[in-house]
């Protein structure tokens, strides 16, 4: 019986392996296939019967991608929309993090249940009261100071930005681990005649930085990806129009059946720098997520 029972043991293991492995193949294969046709030729992509690999690898597709997309544009209108939106969260959810969890104020628990209570309604629920804000915006975009005659921030790539400079999941997140950072520590700094900007800057974030690098990577990809908000603003102004909505609209107006390889290259490229990204701080995204998990 306890042979039995160790041996059953043992071979738990194996089909945990066998469901990651599976998992990681699903995962993978789409994200293949999409590299390899995107070196495909014209005809090629959505023939029966299926071919994985090109006749032919061919870059074409690229410099098409490049040319019919405008890349370049729309790389600068999604590399500034997500920097700055990146850089905004993770400034405001440190601070305000830092503030709820360490410093005693009147009414911090009810601010702190406010903060979770924003995470309880879906992003696109907000996007007409903000788009309107935007419109509305005094001294912006030919506007007088009561926000009427003009397009408001609509016009300008801030509009891109401004209904994600802070995020509740973002305070809430990095709010859960500075509670952990033991209050003798901070108190021996302020003893030391630190002020609270230089304990937050000196002594929180360093200790935080996993979760911070966590909390920016995934801060980094959702902003990249955005594609309603994106659009509806890139509908006042084209030239602010990002990569998502770009490659959507190439997809959308031209032949699917000539044009796919094209798209997948301009997808690839899309990609790129999310992936460059996540190989570059993936240490610190596991031992953020890892921690994540003992909290």
């Amino acid at each position: 019986m306890t042979r039995g029972r160790s041996t059953g043991r043992r071979g738990v293991p194996w089909l945990s392996y066998l469901v990651v492995a599976t998992g990681a193949v699903l995962t993978v294969v789409p994200f293949c296939d999409m590299v390899m046709t995107s070196f495909k030729g014209p005809g090629e992509a959505g023939t029966l019967p299926y071919r994985f690999l090109p006749q032919a690898f061919d870059l074409s597709n690229y410099r098409a991608a490049i040319r019919q997309l405008d890349l370049p544009a729309l790389f600068r209108n999604s590399v500034a929309a997500t920097a700055l939106i990146t850089a905004s969260v993770l400034l405001t959810s440190s601070l305000a993090g830092y503030a709820l969890a360490k410093l005693r104020f009147p009414g911090r628990d009810f601010v702190f249940r406010l903060v979770l209570s924003t995470m309880m309604f879906p992003p696109f629920l907000f996007f007409v009261p903000h788009f309107l804000i935007l419109v509305h915006w005094p001294l912006a975009g030919g506007n007088d100071l009561s926000g009427r005659g003009g397009a408001g921030l609509t016009v300008s790539i801030a509009a891109l930005a401004v209904p994600f400079l802070v995020n509740g999941f973002g305070i809430f997140l990095t709010r859960q681990f500075m509670v952990a950072i033991p209050d003798e520590v901070l108190e021996a700094a302020r003893i030391d005649g630190a002020g609270e900007f230089a304990v937050w800057w000196r002594i929180v974030v360093p200790q935080t930085k996993p979760v911070l690098v966590t909390l920016g990577l995934l801060t980094f990809v959702d902003a990249w990806n955005e594609y309603i908000w994106a659009l509806l603003v890139s509908t006042a102004n084209p030239d602010v129009m990002t990569l998502p909505v770009g490659i959507q609209l190439l997809q959308d107006h031209v032949d699917p059946a000539r044009t796919t390889p094209i798209v997948m290259a301009g997808l690839v490229l899309s990609v790129l720098p999310v992936l460059l990204l996540f190989l570059l701080l993936q240490k610190y995204y596991v031992r953020g997520v890892m921690l994540s998990g003992l909290k």
